[in-house]
């Protein structure tokens, strides 16, 4: 690397839209202790990536400038202390921050290897979406094998990447999406009922089928009295977004008389340790299912770094299916 070599990274100069979005100028980062630098080919985009344009989601405390929280490329530099990579290692990894970028740092215990039968161009695409399926859906959730997982939003990111883990754990599958196409892509990934949304009452419709033991949701507003309504006895319903609203007034009686679980969690503030250990649980159990071919990143669409507006109006106008990645 020369001397005059620079970062290119992507801020939000102030809350708004996709135009508030600009590529700018930083020095190339150094890994501290711990740390390894990549040199990224392709860095995911998520919707907290949104949430934090618009102003709503800040960067924890020490987090590197600008946005981005996954990435996949090679390892470029190793902090002290760091063993069990070296240069040029093809890797992917979960970042606090400025993943938007031609370089960036990451602690050890969040990069993991790109897993057989994933290029590294199409690696970016799994860590963000990967870690937060299996923190809320294995652990907080405790899918097993046998019971009925319903997703909200199977065809985004999230979504697509729960219907093919919950399959791959044993688990029966219905996911929501809002269009016909969206519907035939969530059974193409392997779920056993698809419902459209705008169509069908899903609350309707999984009860017909049952009900839910575990149940994803990333809609908020009136869904949540949904998901109660729908869940099973000792039914676990774990909220990791609110796209319609966190605020809601709730009928609580079914969730006493169910015995239901009604949790949330974050992923991008939890310690470095947390994440290391999830990491681990990841490459030992997700990984397997990824070379045996029960799992794989659904890409929607790439954008040039450069191009990183259009890529977020893309984001905006829920128009995807799967990833959207940004490219060299």
């Amino acid at each position: 690397m020369t001397e005059s070599a620079r970062n290119r990274i992507v801020i939000a100069r102030e809350p708004g839209g996709p135009d508030v979005l600009d590529v700018v100028s930083r020095p190339v980062p150094t890994p501290a202790p711990g740390e390894i630098r990549i040199r990224n080919i392709t860095r995911g985009i998520n919707r907290p990536d949104q949430i934090e344009r618009l102003g709503f989601y800040p960067a924890p405390a020490g987090a590197p400038e600008g946005l981005g929280l996954e990435v996949s490329g090679h390892v470029d530099a190793l902090g002290e202390g760091v063993d069990g990579f070296a240069i040029g290692d093809p890797v992917c990894a979960l970042v606090a921050g400025g993943g938007y970028a031609d370089w960036s740092v990451a602690p050890a215990g969040s990069v993991l290897p790109v897993p057989d039968r994933v290029s590294v161009a199409d690696a970016a695409g799994l860590p963000e979406t990967v870690f937060t399926v299996w923190t809320n859906v294995f652990e907080i959730g405790a899918l097993s094998h046998g019971e009925t997982f319903l997703v909200h939003g199977g065809t985004s990111g999230i979504g697509s990447t729960a219907i093919q883990m919950a399959k791959a754990a044993g688990a029966r599958v219905i996911a929501t999406a809002g269009t016909a196409e969206k519907v035939a892509l969530c059974e193409a990934l392997g779920a056993d009922i698809a419902i459209n949304y705008r169509t069908a009452d899903f609350e309707a419709v999984v009860n017909e089928a049952g009900g839910a033991d575990v149940i994803l949701d990333m809609v908020g507003g009136r869904y949540v009295q949904k998901n109660i309504n729908c869940a099973r006895m000792s039914g676990r319903i774990v909220s990791i977004a609110f796209l319609t609203g966190s605020r809601v007034e709730l009928d609580l009686m079914r969730l006493m008389l169910k015995r239901l679980t009604l949790t949330g969690s974050t992923l991008r503030a939890r310690p470095l340790e947390e994440k290391a250990r999830l990491a681990a649980a990841v490459r030992q159990t997700v990984w397997p299912w990824i070379a045996s071919g029960q799992l794989a990143p659904v890409i929607d669409s790439r954008f040039a770094l450069e191009d990183v507006r259009a890529a977020h109006a893309r984001l905006d106008s829920g128009a995807h299916a799967g990833k959207i990645l940004l490219t060299d």
